[in-house]
């Protein structure tokens, strides 16, 4: 029976990286599933944030075999770190070898996994495993079965059709499984950016955590950087302020700049962010989706009424700060401007997805347009 453990992020206060329900845990940290990086303790992020002290590391060896599978890169070199940390704990003298499953034969294989004359621990780290022709998943499978003691095998598969009756075999043959799949929901990668700061040492407002993820974008990489390199120079207060004095230019041009100008009912300052988003290279879509997510929030928000924010959250789908914020915004709008805006911003939707001959036009006027319905008395 495998072991599986989840990539994904997380809150609780102990130190360990990717603390999981396998029976190798020590006591106390069963049942919990965090994500990959450790407590709130600092620690050093791929050599982004130097000078931050790691955690003790977990002493408890490791599982003899594992599985590291899914699509989010980042995720899964923290896994495999976090095995060769833990095997490092165990024996400070762990030897690592890394090479790719398809570039070594069966036989080849044999010799690394093979003890050596003082019984050094060792990790031996197989990349790109869903390449695994049959005679090396063979090598594999039988190894899985009868593991030498003190060597500790990793294979990273990056999840898929390819080579999944391998994975599924390890899996049946015991292999703690480490999902790393990618964060796909703007959801998700806040959760990964807010427990990141958390695990530093930091702490990060709403307001920061929205402008940071529209100045950086999408990639974990980037996002785990920026929020090492803002921590390690606020000295653990993250704010809107300190996110826009680090990203200046990405975070003053983003289509939440402008869409949050727009609800607000600044009329100068969001023609002004329009122009300079445009200018700098902001695609047109991007802002059209910001205008609409932002009219959309203000609909739900005031529909729901006055209720309190850490209550609203699960059923209104967004964290409690962006209510909280919508919750201040909203108070300015009536029901029949809303609608206005909601139509607004669709039609924008529409004009710049290839309805209207000038994309940036169609924006301008759906600022304006949606400026008026919140002066609507």
């Amino acid at each position: 029976m495998s072991h599986i453990r989840l990539c994904e992020p997380w809150t609780s206060q102990s130190t360990p990286v990717l603390v999981t329900t396998v029976r190798h845990l020590s006591p106390g940290r069963e049942a919990a599933v965090r994500h990959l990086g450790g407590g709130s303790r600092p620690r050093r992020v791929l050599g982004h944030d130097e000078g931050v002290t790691p955690p003790a590391a977990d002493a408890t060896p490791p599982h003899p075999v594992h599985l590291v599978v899914g699509e989010e890169e980042l995720l899964a070199e923290r896994a495999v770190q976090d095995i060769v940390t833990r095997a490092r704990a165990a024996d400070p003298e762990t030897d690592v070898r890394r090479m790719r499953i398809g570039e070594i034969a069966p036989e080849d294989l044999a010799e690394h996994l093979s003890p050596s004359l003082f019984a050094e621990g060792r990790v031996v780290v197989l990349t790109s495993a869903q390449e695994a022709a049959k005679g090396m998943a063979t090598a594999v499978l039988r190894y899985a079965a009868e593991p030498a003691d003190g060597i500790v095998v990793v294979l990273v598969h990056q999840g898929g059709a390819r080579g999944k009756s391998f994975a599924d075999d390890l899996r049946k043959a015991g292999a703690e499984v480490v999902r790393c799949d990618r964060l796909t929901r703007p959801a998700e990668r806040a959760d990964f950016v807010r427990a990141e700061v958390r695990r530093l040492g930091g702490k990060i407002t709403g307001d920061a955590l929205e402008v940071l993820m529209e100045a950086v974008g999408s990639d974990l990489r980037e996002l785990a950087s920026a929020a090492g390199q803002l921590v390690a120079d606020t000295g653990g207060a993250v704010d809107e302020k300190s996110v826009r004095r680090y990203h200046r230019g990405k975070a003053e041009s983003s289509g939440f700049t402008v869409a949050d100008k727009v609800v607000a009912g600044d009329r100068a300052g969001a023609l002004e962010a329009l122009r300079w988003a445009l200018v700098l290279g902001v695609a047109p879509v991007l802002v059209a989706d910001a205008l609409a997510d932002a009219v959309r929030t203000l609909a739900k928000v005031g529909a729901a009424g006055r209720g309190d924010p850490n209550r609203l959250a699960s059923s209104l789908g967004m964290p409690p700060w962006k209510i909280r914020k919508a919750q201040g915004q909203v108070r300015s709008w009536r029901p029949e401007g809303l609608a206005v805006a909601f139509a607004a911003a669709a039609e924008a939707n529409a004009d710049v997805k290839g309805a209207a001959a000038d994309p940036e036009f169609a924006l301008e006027r759906a600022v304006r347009r949606i400026i008026d319905a919140r002066e609507m008395r």
